[in-house]
């Protein structure tokens, strides 16, 4: 085999694992993204939550219409947790904004109010929810 055969092989080796490891990595992205963004939606809890325990459980059908709607009710004590922990956190932001508002220049408060907006919008597209009335940074 001469050296100029060596070379091309070795080349087609290492393109053919890079290729391969780029394809792995695409395919591993989409694949935890999909499960990361299915397991954070507050809307499928209850259902999730029956077809764990069905599975884990090994439930009978008269078993999961018995804990049905307890499971249910559960879901909606948990989505409220979650929208008054988030409303919390919304507000202890927007009062820290105010605060630290009286020590920033017009600029920075008009940059420190982008950057608010900016968020709300990222939340409402995230959580399909209506948006927030503004924490304006007010001096």
């Amino acid at each position: 085999m001469n050296r100029a055969l060596q070379w091309k092989l070795i080349a087609g080796f290492i393109l053919v694992f890079v290729a391969g490891g780029i394809t792995g990595a695409f395919f591993g992205g989409v694949y935890a993204q999909h499960h990361f963004f299915q397991l954070h939606h507050p809307q499928l809890i209850g259902s999730r939550m029956k077809e764990r325990l069905r599975a884990e459980l090994n439930l009978t059908p008269e078993q999961i219409a018995k804990i049905s709607p307890i499971i249910d009710k559960t879901a909606v004590q948990l989505r409220e947790i979650r929208r008054d922990t988030a409303r919390r956190v919304h507000e202890t932001i927007g009062e820290a904004h105010r605060q630290m508002a009286v020590n920033l220049t017009d600029e920075q408060r008009q940059k420190l109010q982008q950057i608010e907006e900016r968020h709300r919008r990222r939340r409402h597209h995230r959580f399909h929810e209506a948006p927030v009335e503004s924490a304006s940074p007010t001096p």
